[in-house]
């Protein structure tokens, strides 16, 4: 199938590592050529998600898809975003008469800003769906950002071919300063041809068509086993499936540091499910909640309780920083912390969840952290939560043991 779409076509190594120069300084809406009336992107928000000066709801690469598929004659009914962060795609599309859209969005921050932009914006007429046959069905147009990791690439570029329409064209895009030559030999796996296009604003697309035939079963999810524990992992999950060595850290100072009693454990932000269910392994009388943001990250956790035959002692769910677990009802938090959101390195997710870990332990409930040496979160953890106390610290990796008092600064 040849697709042609506007601009030059150029071989993919002459292309990707091309850098086009521009003076631009901020954000410009594409030119639409009359197609659709200015969209107000700086009205979106990124809340719940961490807002700050240097983070906002929207970039280049938004616009660029958004242009893209303005041009093409897709009907929004045909027409699939994932990885819309906060609605920024989804809803320009939707102002310029595109309607029915199908969105998917790995983690539950995005979706509720999705879904508080939209009410802010007064515009309605997508679906949200997981990563499955009802996203993709008959879809002819997928609009892609792309991943940070390319096992996330390689499972919805296998999802797009395996359930769209044979004529599906997968326009992916992204900063070009993330971007690889990998990611092309990721999409060459699942389509016939991949096209990088001509660099804008920092941004790059790559336009995909001609699904390949796909093997009986999918990539992901994926299975290792690790000292006697069995992590499941799709390709959205971090570390995949990997025991991460922070995670390593944790459960080494778990298994030699006693603990008061836990009936009822958290692990915020459980990713696979490692914590979660070596816990519930070691102690068969609590009752653990794993949860994550990241949808990839709670199918990957529940994958992993059921392998492991702790799913009658594990739930999972997906949520943002614990809001739906009722607040003093925890006697054990669990937390490796991540310190990037997106592409930026920020310490704002961290603080959120020892917020949330401060909010739903107990007084006298204790809060395990690991974390990255360098950044010193033991004064903010005494500070949120309580008393902190050392417990192992490496040139990389620091875990410490902080006691919920009834009585916090910040309470």
């Amino acid at each position: 199938m040849t697709v042609v779409m506007r601009g030059s076509v150029r071989p993919i190594h002459k292309v990707v590592n091309r850098a086009k120069t521009t003076h631009a300084k901020s954000l410009r809406p594409p030119a639409y050529s009359g197609l659709v009336p200015e969209f107000p992107y700086s009205r979106l928000r990124r809340w719940p998600d961490v807002e700050a000066d240097n983070l906002q709801a929207y970039d280049a690469t938004d616009l660029l898809l958004v242009e893209r598929a303005l041009s093409l004659d897709v009907p929004g009914s045909e027409t699939v975003v994932v990885g819309d962060e906060y609605g920024a795609i989804t809803l320009a599309l939707m102002a310029a008469g595109r309607h029915g859209i199908r969105v998917h969005q790995d983690l539950a921050t995005g979706r509720r800003a999705l879904q508080r932009n939209a009410e802010e914006l007064g515009l309605a007429g997508c679906t949200a769906h997981e990563l499955e046959p009802a996203l993709l069905s008959g879809a002819r147009l997928v609009l892609l950002q792309l991943p940070k990791a390319l096992a996330e690439l390689e499972e919805i570029a296998d999802a797009v071919a395996r359930w769209a329409a044979p004529d599906v064209v997968l326009v992916a895009g992204g900063r070009v300063k993330h971007m690889t030559l990998a990611q092309n030999d990721v999409l060459g796996r699942s389509f016939a041809h991949v096209q990088p296009q001509r660099a804008e604003r920092k941004s790059r697309l790559i336009v995909s068509s001609g699904p390949l035939p796909v093997p009986a079963d999918p990539p992901f999810p994926v299975t290792a086993r690790h000292d006697g524990l069995t992590l499941v992992a799709h390709g959205g999950a971090f570390a995949g499936a990997r025991l991460d060595i922070g995670t390593r850290a944790l459960l080494e100072v778990l298994g030699t540091e006693p603990t008061s009693s836990a009936a009822d454990v958290l692990d915020l932000g459980c990713g696979t499910g490692a914590l979660a269910v070596s816990y519930a392994l070691a102690h068969p009388e609590a009752r653990v909640i794993a949860t994550d943001r990241s949808a990839a990250a709670a199918a990957s956790a529940r994958a992993t309780a059921v392998a492991n035959g702790v799913a009658d002692r594990v739930t999972v769910t997906q949520d943002d920083a614990a809001s739906e677990v009722p607040d003093a009802s925890i006697d054990l938090v669990l937390l490796n912390p991540p310190f990037h959101l997106g592409a930026s390195i920020h310490t704002g997710a961290a603080t959120r969840l020892f917020e949330a870990a401060a909010r739903v332990l107990r007084p006298g409930g204790e809060l395990f952290t690991v974390y990255n040496s360098s950044l010193g979160y033991r004064a903010e953890l005494t500070r949120l939560i309580g008393p902190t106390a050392q417990l192992q610290r490496t040139p990389k990796f620091t875990v410490t043991r902080s006691i919920r008092s009834s009585e916090t600064p910040d309470s």
